[in-house]
């Protein structure tokens, strides 16, 4: 997506992990029902029962987009606080059952955080590693479980390298273990590829990754599934997660979320045709390493220049008006993609790894400039001696 600075350059967007532009009608409908529909949903006077109506018939639509009956979906601030109802609801409310969790090396920082903090007060987590092409080792997720094992988190698709995980294969497997709960972050996946999450207990979706706004978020949880609230205040629109509703963003998240299902096949086929001659490129470069796989879905480009820190070569391309990330945006800065070496185990190509993603909205010229700057950046460093 490019567009024109206030100098008059263009710019060109290939950040679309970290966030999408809004849809106008997503847009469109947050600002129309913000107008219309500022009653509180919860109040029982007139304005506040039509709001709930409203908020109502646009929960039982969105169930029905996503296969899902309407008290298995329970609306949050985004998918961070649905990641950590998630992990933290599940440990806190089946504590008895045991305290042992499983997460996989490729996830969010707010799954490795909740874990950390669930650490600290006594459970014990453990990393499932992965295999070299970035699936997760399921000969060691079998023989890491054990009977005290009450929740395991995997990603879909992680934020980094667009590795796509086995999820139904996963899913299959955990059948046999009644006690553990099943959490996939579908942040990266949804409108992007097809999961079957038929045999997943906790979903995590976010808008703002399919064209919707940010600040809001969704946790899908079956019902035969209990958690602990981790935000207290009364019934709202879920008993597992207290707050006044925010109306406009659920019925503009009802809209993008129609929008992203009603397109998947075609932006996947167009954004593999991008992806594919982006790495035909990069591979002509002796000093470029592509880390992502053959299991990396199309949206996402993660490689490395060896040699130079992954700051440097943004900075660069920043300069040419083409905005990328150097790994997932909740990271901090100067340091090196954990994710990047939990495949690579190689700490160079973790310091300089550089995420492009796309969009059905990238277009070929903005690929065409990206691969232009690349060579010239590259050529560049070549000429100083620096790879």
């Amino acid at each position: 997506m490019a567009w024109t600075n206030r100098v008059g350059g263009v710019m060109i967007y290939l950040d679309y992990a970290a966030a999408t532009p809004v849809d106008d009608s997503v847009l469109d409908t947050f600002y129309q029902v913000t107008k219309k529909y500022y009653a509180n949903p919860n109040s029982s006077h007139k304005l506040g029962i039509d709001s709930k109506k409203l908020m109502d018939d646009t929960t039982l639509e969105i169930s029905n987009l996503l296969h899902v009956s309407e008290e298995e979906i329970i609306y949050t601030s985004g998918a961070s606080e649905a990641n950590n109802l998630a992990i933290k609801g599940v440990a806190e409310r089946y504590k008895n059952r045991g305290k042992h969790i499983l997460i996989s090396a490729l996830e969010h920082n707010s799954i490795v955080a909740s874990a950390t903090y669930l650490m600290e007060n006594g459970y014990e987590v453990e990393i499932i590693p992965v295999t070299h092409d970035g699936y997760i080792d399921i000969t060691s997720l079998k023989q890491m479980l054990r009977s005290d094992t009450i929740l395991v988190s995997i990603t879909s698709v992680d934020s980094e390298l667009g590795i796509k995980q086995p999820i139904e294969e996963i899913g299959l497997l955990l059948k046999d273990y009644p006690n553990c709960i099943f959490h996939t972050d579908s942040s990266q996946a949804f409108g992007k590829v097809n999961i079957n999450y038929q045999n997943v207990d906790l979903v995590t979706i976010t808008p703002h990754k399919f064209y919707g706004l940010q600040g809001i978020g969704i946790l899908i949880k079956k019902k035969e599934i209990s958690l602990k609230p981790q935000i207290h205040g009364g019934k709202s629109v879920s008993v597992f997660r207290s707050g006044t509703p925010d109306l406009a963003s659920i019925v503009a998240a009802g809209i993008a979320i129609k929008k992203a299902l009603a397109n998947v096949e075609e932006r996947y086929n167009y954004v593999l045709a991008l992806n594919e001659k982006i790495k035909d490129s990069l591979k002509n470069y002796p000093k470029i390493h592509i880390n992502s796989t053959v299991n990396s879905i199309p949206y996402t480009i993660n490689f490395s220049i060896k040699g130079v820190k992954a700051l440097d070569i943004q900075n660069k391309l920043e300069k040419k008006g083409i905005f990328v990330s150097t790994k997932t945006s909740c990271c901090p800065i100067m340091t090196p993609s954990k994710i990047v070496y939990a495949l690579t185990k190689d700490k160079g190509l973790s310091s300089s790894s550089i995420r492009v993603s796309l969009s059905h909205l990238t277009t070929l010229e903005e690929v065409d400039s990206f691969l232009n700057s690349i060579d010239d950046i590259y050529k560049e460093y070549e000429a100083n001696g620096k790879i």
